[in-house]
C-alpha cells in the first residue's frame, strides 16, 4: 500500500481533532464542527488502519491480488460502458428531481410555507443519497441486462 495513504489518514485525523477542539473549546461552538471533526476523524482512524492492515507482511499476496481484480474491473469494457450509462442515467433523472424541486420550493415559497434554510439542506443531502443509490441501481439494473 503507498505510503501517501498513510500520509492522507493522518491528516484527516489531525483536521478531524482540529475542529473536535475547536467545538469543545467553545471557539466555533455549532454542531456542524462536531459532524466535520467526528467525520473526518473517523476516515482518517479507518485510512490510517486500512494501511497498517494491508502492509503487513503476510497479507501482501492478498492484497497484490485485490489490486489486480480491481484493475481488471475497473478496466473492463463492458463494465466501462454500463458505469458510463448508468452515470447518465442517474444525471438525468437528477435533473428531472432538481426542475420538480425548483417549482416545488417557488410555490413553496409563494405561500410562506419555507422559512427555514435547514428543511433545504436537509432535501438535498436526501437529493444527493438519492442520486448516488439511483447510479448504483441503475448500474446493477443494466449489468444484469448484459
Amino acid at each position: 500500500m503507498k505510503k501517501s495513504n498513510l500520509w492522507t489518514g493522518l491528516t484527516y485525523a489531525a483536521v478531524g481533532v482540529g475542529f473536535l477542539l475547536l467545538a469543545a473549546l467553545g471557539v466555533w461552538d455549532s454542531s456542524l464542527a462536531y459532524g466535520l471533526g467526528g467525520g473526518a476523524l473517523g476516515g482518517g482512524i479507518v485510512m490510517v488502519w486500512k494501511y497498517v492492515y494491508w502492509s503487513a507482511p503476510k497479507r501482501a499476496g492478498e492484497y497484490q491480488e485485490r489490486m489486480e481484480d480491481e484493475s481488471i474491473q475497473i478496466h473492463d469494457e463492458l463494465l466501462e460502458r454500463l458505469r458510463d450509462r448508468s452515470g447518465r442515467y442517474a444525471y438525468l433523472l437528477g435533473l428531472g428531481v432538481l426542475c420538480v424541486s425548483i417549482l416545488v420550493f417557488g410555490v413553496l415559497e409563494e405561500l410562506g410555507a419555507v422559512e427555514n434554510v435547514r428543511l433545504l439542506v436537509l432535501y438535498l443531502s436526501a437529493y444527493l443519497l438519492f442520486q448516488w443509490a439511483a447510479g448504483i441501481v441503475i448500474f446493477q439494473r443494466l449489468k444484469k441486462r448484459y
